[in-house]
């Protein structure tokens, strides 16, 4: 499937693939709670249209909208107990997506961490890789497959295994702030961090396992608002937008010594 040539430009700009993590709570809408179909359809839809511009797309999916694990565990379930059901959460926003983007035209699969042959392909990264080569959007559901890590940390370990060029993070903010501006309207919003600054300042992005991974492996992240429509195609775009974490003092390191 190929966009006409007068929608795509800085083509040579644009990476070769990205992971693009979505939290289930971007799928709530104003219903509060689970799935709203229209905000489904957006999404997809802007997927569809990084697809038309060649960009490989792969989607680590969170289940916060249905059942989250921590929440569960704070209330006398068992962490582990919590956090299988919270990855089976992420399997169903999953299978909804995956139908929605083939409903756009997209060809889809999803690779499910926890087997469940039945609905899902189980997670292999070379079969992942090859999906993505064929052009298929690949969706990883079941975060890595174990308790007591989150999908952000899926997302940074999937964002390796697949050699993605930038990690994109999709929230309901339109990036990382010194605060939260949901309760804070003086809230700062920061338009590029360092790793080590985020884990000195504990600040909101990723938790600490999934900003470590990505300042070891020096995978970019940018942070941005999925609300507005349009958002995710300028993200990939490299547009200013959101905050991008990135271990961007080395570069300037360098550029003091040249």
């Amino acid at each position: 499937m190929t966009a006409p040539a007068s929608t795509i430009e800085s083509v040579s700009e644009l990476p070769n693939r990205i992971l693009l993590k979505l939290s289930g709570e971007a799928l709530i809408g104003e219903n509060g709670y689970g799935i709203d179909p229209p905000v489904l359809q957006r999404i997809a839809g802007e997927v569809a249209e990084v697809v038309q511009l060649g960009v490989g797309v792969a989607i680590v999916i969170g289940g916060g909208n249905i059942f989250r694990g921590v929440e569960g565990s704070t209330h006398g379930m068992d962490r582990a107990s919590a956090d299988y059901m919270g990855m089976i959460a992420t399997v169903i926003n999953g299978l909804a997506l995956q139908d929605t983007l083939e409903n756009a035209g997209v060809q889809t699969r999803v690779l499910s961490a926890i087997e469940m042959k039945e609905v899902a392909e189980p997670y292999i990264r070379r079969r992942a890789m090859r999906h993505l080569e064929k052009g298929r959007v690949v969706v990883f559901t079941a975060g890595t497959g174990n308790p007591f890590f989150t999908t952000d940390t899926a997302a940074a370990l999937r964002a390796m295994e697949i050699r993605a060029d930038i990690l994109l993070k999709g929230t309901r903010v339109a990036g990382v702030y010194d605060s939260d501006p949901e309760t804070n309207p003086d809230a700062k919003r920061y338009s590029e961090l360092t790793y080590d600054r985020v884990l000195a300042e504990n600040l909101r992005v990723m938790d600490a396992t999934a900003i470590s991974l990505c300042r070891e492996n020096d995978m970019s992240i940018r942070v941005f608002s999925i609300v507005k429509p349009g958002s995710i195609v300028r993200a990939v775009r490299g547009e200013e937008l959101g905050t991008i974490v990135s271990n961007r003092r080395n570069v300037l390191v360098e550029e003091l010594h040249d």
